[in-house]
């Protein structure tokens, strides 16, 4: 025990003083993490150094595949599926429902989308907590119903399971608590080590770039966009990246069943919000092309309209809720299901112009305040609660329009909203277009 502490001091210290770490090195690191011999200040340390220090692309691969193989790693080959499997993954915002539409989709054009999602954690809103919201939904079905339900529909999104990647629910739980959650190479191996452990065939990164995602300078989109490109391909996974914009929220809605709600009116047809559909499209777009299931970005766009026009995209989204335990009609009767917030009032512009600046990070910490979002991991929220009708940036607005609505458990709460809400909205006289959306495609 001894022996292995002072390896596991010698590793520490190499990394804090620059020194490139070997594969065996790492792998026993993880293996320590695991096994509880590396204690939780180790890790600290550990990721202390790395954040300083940084990896290179061959240690982060190491790291990633060590922490992939900390786990199950799923193997599909005895269902014999008929098309590639493949999944997305978003750093995070607000109102960033695609993967709730993206997943049937795909589906629907012949693809395997096993999505292991997380929850939310600040002012971010998460996938599974959306998914909460459906009455009778598993959110961590056993394997067997978890591969079963991909094999047979095409698409399942669950929560992380405690047999995938282990190592890196640790070492996250950590960073979080160490000032150390923004290490590029920590990042990349957390998201890495997850989709490695799926075992898919081609992945579609979604970095979001703004005053709304933890990624708020250009610079560090794409350093994290680079990260993602060489470890992948090192690692043996197909990838390519989006850095799309996160200055205003990316639906017109944000809190969790009010953006089950959008997503139930986008695959309907009711309704299907232009910046939100053109960011779908182009990450559907991106997995269908690379993986030879659409020729080229124009035949991938037109397939995925079309299973949207003829109902297969809803259908699959309706069949995986299901198969997951939730209702059999969901999409038909969604109103009847998702949980509904007590007091719903307008937020009114005080002054009149074009909106030229959307704070989404205030907007997101207004849903936290309202209940909607977690401060801590283990906290409990509101289903219910959020903003809906969120005006964009260049709308022109009369004063005594409404900026959004708001969703709230009460009307102190909903007081303390509409404060918050007010002062994340800027106008100006001058007409405004507002930000591009994709920012760039990294290949």
């Amino acid at each position: 025990m001894a022996n292995k502490g002072s390896l596991l001091q010698e590793l520490i210290r190499k990394k804090r003083d620059g020194d490139s770490l070997t594969d065996q090195e790492i792998e026993a690191f993880v293996a320590g993490v695991v096994d509880q011999s590396v204690s939780d200040g180790q890790i600290g340390a550990f990721a202390m150094a790395v954040l300083l220090r940084g990896m290179s692309a061959s240690e982060c691969t190491a790291l990633s595949l060590a922490m992939r193989d900390s786990g199950e790693v799923i193997c599909w080959d005895h269902l014999n599926l008929q098309g590639p499997i493949v999944d997305k993954h978003s750093t995070g915002g607000v109102g960033d429902c695609v993967s709730l539409m993206l997943a049937p989709m795909l589906a629907a054009c012949g693809a395997f989308v096993p999505m292991i999602s997380g929850r939310g954690l600040g002012h971010t809103g998460g996938t599974l907590d959306k998914l909460a919201s459906i009455p009778g939904y598993d959110l961590k079905p056993n394997a067997d119903l978890f591969k079963a339900a991909v094999a047979e529909i095409g698409c399942a999104i669950i929560g992380q399971t405690s047999t995938l990647a282990p190592a890196d629910g640790r070492i996250y739980s950590v960073r979080d608590v160490t000032a150390t959650v923004e290490s590029i190479p920590l990042i990349t191996a957390s998201i890495l080590s997850k989709k490695l452990s799926a075992g898919l065939d081609n992945l579609v990164m979604d970095i979001k770039l703004g005053n709304g995602a933890f990624m708020t300078e250009m610079s560090e989109a794409r350093a994290l966009a680079e990260s993602i490109r060489q470890v992948a391909k090192q690692a043996g996974l197909i990838t390519s990246t989006l850095i799309t914009d996160m200055n205003q929220p990316l639906a017109c809605a944000a809190g969790n069943a009010l953006e089950v709600r959008e997503t139930v009116r986008y695959l309907t047809g009711e309704v299907r919000d232009p910046r939100l559909h053109e960011v779908v499209i182009r990450l559907a777009s991106a997995l269908l092309v690379g993986t030879g299931l659409a020729p080229n970005r124009h035949a991938a766009a037109k397939k995925l309209e079309t299973v949207l026009v003829e109902g297969q995209a809803r259908d699959h989204f309706d069949a995986m809720i299901q198969t997951l335990g939730g209702p059999k009609d969901f999409c038909q009767a969604a109103d009847n299901y998702l949980p509904k917030a007590p007091v719903v009032c307008k937020v009114l512009s005080p002054t009149s112009g074009y909106v030229n600046e959307i704070n989404t990070r205030q907007l997101g910490l207004s849903v936290v305040s309202l209940g909607g979002g977690r401060r801590h991991p283990d906290d409990e929220i509101d289903l219910s609660v959020g903003l809906e009708h969120i005006v964009r940036c260049g709308d022109l607005i009369k004063q005594g329009d409404s900026l959004c609505l708001i969703h709230a458990r009460d009307e102190q709460s909903a007081a303390v909203a509409t404060k918050s809400v007010l002062n994340a909205f800027e106008m100006s006289s001058d007409p405004f277009s507002g930000p591009e959306l994709i920012v760039e495609e990294v290949v």
